[in-house]
């Protein structure tokens, strides 16, 4: 039957799941002063012990001065912050599971607290607005494309089993993607979108330099930003390819596919989202996440809307036919830890619904 096809193990490089489950990052602003801790880890070993295939973890930042703009959202650099990511892999391994960190920088989006000089492409926030401050110099642009590296190694050293770098949403690696925030006339920016695609490649390169040739690189990427939800970097599969194969020529293994919604088709004429289109132009394995198992999209959740469980049968469909791989699960396992195996077990009746204030507790 088609559950089988979620349940198939799936192997590349050095990376073997037991099923096809990701846990999507969410970002749980629960590590006071950029600490994970105790609580975190047994957050995410919970996941681990009920079956989720790779746990992906919240952002976490690289070392630059405002990679993060939440004081409360954990670092990925510094003694005691990694000793604590020490402790959650672990954990989760003890548990049975496996875990990438997701490395992050915000760029220049909005938070609750600002933590440093502002990175920003071209010193702007959003298409359109006006410039708030200095565009990246070479020499930020190198100390970050070595932040990342940095981080990748260290994830490595510590015993994750894969690493996600954070190029969606927005965020810094997006703004250098899109063209309404990334204005830059040198190397690291022009009118087409593989010449913006080249801070991400670089980041890319250095990584695999740091982690290996079998070392699994993953890569978030979203068409839509936080800054607005309509806008897309690729707008037909001709575009998407000029973007993608860049990245995948430069070390991106697998590419995590964000859409708000994954049954939505990502271009006219065709039936594939976005991570069935990833995957048909590069090759490469791809992971589907977007609202999977519920009735509501995440964003209309920070906005105080609910969701219900929702079937999962045409998602299932789609990776029994080979669309993508891997299915990022996100609210869904943030509410209920026990997610996949209900799912497994036909236990469908006791899923459970999704509320805003599950978003305020960690457990």
């Amino acid at each position: 039957m088609a559950l089988d096809a979620l349940f198939k193990p799936f192997e590349f490089k050095s990376l073997k799941l037991p099923n096809r489950v990701v846990m999507a990052p969410m970002t749980r602003s629960f590590s006071p002063g950029g600490v994970a801790t105790d609580d975190v880890a047994a957050y995410y070993a919970r996941r681990a012990a009920a079956q989720v295939g790779l746990i992906v973890t919240e952002g976490t930042g690289v070392a630059r001065p405002a990679s993060l703009n939440d004081p409360n959202v954990p670092r990925f650099h510094g003694e005691k912050e990694l000793a604590a990511w020490k402790t959650v892999v672990d954990e989760v391994h003890a548990a049975g599971g496996l875990i990438a960190p997701q490395l992050w920088h915000v760029g220049s989006a909005k938070g609750p607290a600002q933590l440093g000089k502002v990175d920003s492409p071209s010193g702007v926030s959003k298409a359109g607005g006006g410039q708030f401050t200095e565009p990246m110099s070479d020499s930020d642009v190198a100390d970050t494309i070595t932040a990342f590296a940095t981080a990748a190694a260290d994830a490595k050293r510590l015993g994750f089993d894969a690493i996600e770098l954070h190029g969606a949403h927005g965020y810094l690696i997006d703004q250098f993607f899109w063209n309404g925030t990334n204005l830059r006339d040198d190397a690291f920016g022009g009118p087409t979108i593989a010449e913006r695609s080249k801070f991400a490649a670089e980041i890319l390169k250095a990584v695999r330099a740091a982690v290996g040739p079998d070392y699994p690189v993953i890569i978030r990427l979203s068409q839509w930003k936080q800054q607005d939800y309509a806008v897309k970097n690729a707008e037909t599969p001709q575009l998407l390819e000029a973007w993608l194969q860049p990245l995948a020529d430069a070390g991106a293994d697998i590419f995590h596919c964000s859409q708000r919604r994954f049954w939505e088709p990502e271009f006219e004429g065709s039936d594939l989202n976005f991570a069935g289109w990833t995957k048909k132009l590069t090759g490469a394995p791809t992971i589907t996440v977007g609202s999977v198992g519920l009735s509501g999209e995440f964003i209309a959740a920070f906005g105080g809307e609910g969701s219900q469980p929702a079937s999962i049968d045409g998602l299932l469909e789609r990776l029994d036919r080979g669309e993508f791989d891997l299915v990022g699960v996100g609210r869904a396992l943030l509410q209920d830890p026990e997610w996949v195996v209900k799912i497994r077990d036909g236990r469908s009746d006791e899923l459970q619904n999704f509320s805003r204030e599950a978003l305020g507790v960690l457990y």
